[in-house]
């Protein structure tokens, strides 16, 4: 696995990797990270991944994030 890319975020860290003829999107914030792979053939490139994440994507993005937290926080609390 490589690094293709980075894509700059004012909140979360957005790393794009190149393996097996798929990219990988890794989206990470604090300890929590999130990933989805695509196929290569299906999207055109760095400039195709950059078009994918429009804001609507990135909001959902955001929402599971907190989401994430706020279960991790959760469990915490009530396991000690």
């Amino acid at each position: 696995m490589r690094v293709f890319g980075i894509i700059p975020h004012p909140k979360i860290t957005i790393t794009v990797f190149s393996m097996n003829d798929k990219y990988q999107l890794k989206f990470e914030a604090g300890p929590m990270e999130q990933t989805f792979k695509i196929a290569q053939n299906e999207i055109n490139g760095m400039e195709g991944i950059k078009k994918l994440l429009d804001a609507e994507f990135m909001q959902k993005i955001m929402e599971r994030f907190n989401e994430m937290f706020l279960s991790f926080k959760a469990a915490k609390e009530r396991n000690g």
